[in-house]
């Protein structure tokens, strides 16, 4: 049974930049720059046919290219830090992406996302670490910014059932066209 969800890659040259910020972070378990990808639709452990179906669908989806920026950092867990992200600008393109996976998601009959589309790049995972800490660590780091970069397709990844941050594979990629 697969476990999928929807993502856009990021650059090399993007993830060179966001690896500088690791470390100075106690209780952080820092992701491998080859796995930061902004998610766009979680769509959990399926079975075969499902996921063939959702494949498929998602073969369908015709979007122009669009940019992204990265505008800074944060925490997410307010009370209880659990990770450290890249907050990604959002955008009307971003957005349309993201709403029309998870139109087709609904309609192949999985239940709906829960949460709120909150675009980001996960950084590092969190265990323990202090608000002090992560306050301080993001005071120091929180004005980081790339962009914008291109973004031409997006890809369908599976993942092992773990505690996030890969491994990923890429199953399947769908171009974005060119805009004019």
């Amino acid at each position: 049974m697969p476990r999928l969800f929807t993502a856009l890659e990021v650059p090399s040259e993007v993830g060179e930049r966001l690896a500088l910020l690791r470390g100075g972070l106690p209780g952080a378990r820092w992701i491998d720059t080859d796995f930061y990808h902004v998610t766009l639709r979680f769509i959990g452990d399926i079975d075969f046919r499902t996921a063939d179906e959702v494949a498929d669908a998602l073969s369908r989806v015709k979007r122009r290219d669009i940019e992204l920026n990265i505008d800074g950092l944060a925490a997410f867990g307010s009370a209880k830090p659990h990770s450290v992200v890249a907050r990604v600008a959002p955008s009307r393109g971003l957005g349309e992406l993201q709403a029309e996976q998870e139109r087709i998601v609904q309609k192949i009959g999985l239940p709906p996302e829960g949460r709120r589309f909150t675009p980001h790049v996960t950084l590092a995972r969190l265990r323990g670490t202090p608000q002090r800490d992560v306050a301080n660590y993001l005071t120091l780091r929180g004005g980081f910014f790339a962009g914008p970069f291109p973004v031409s397709r997006f890809v369908l990844y599976s993942s092992k059932d773990s505690t996030g941050g890969g491994p990923y594979l890429l199953e399947q990629s769908y171009p974005l066209a060119e805009a004019a």
